[in-house]
């Protein structure tokens, strides 16, 4: 799926694709408004990507601590940008 088409259905459609990622299945309902669905399809997940995307979602939350957590768990640096960006950014990534 190229992140145009992902893009398109997230707007035309309510439940996210099934050939899609865990991540990216969270990444969508975050998007969609459901943070917590978004957090219990990553939250039992242990690796890098999953806890980067933990990591949004706490930021996203305002729980900046638990996020920094998680970007340490991840191995990435702490996003410096907006959460619309970071979630754009990572969607693309993910899609590769």
């Amino acid at each position: 799926m190229t992140y145009e088409d992902f893009l398109r259905r997230l707007e035309e459609e309510q439940t996210a694709p099934t050939e899609l990622t865990a991540p990216l299945q969270a990444l969508w309902y975050e998007r969609k408004g459901d943070w917590k669905k978004a957090h219990e399809l990553i939250d039992h997940l242990d690796d890098h990507i999953a806890a980067h995307v933990h990591a949004y979602l706490h930021r996203v939350e305002g729980d900046l601590g638990n996020a920094q957590y998680w970007y340490h768990r991840a191995q990435q640096p702490i996003f410096k940008g907006t959460t619309a960006e970071e979630w754009h950014n990572m969607v693309r990534l993910l899609l590769r």
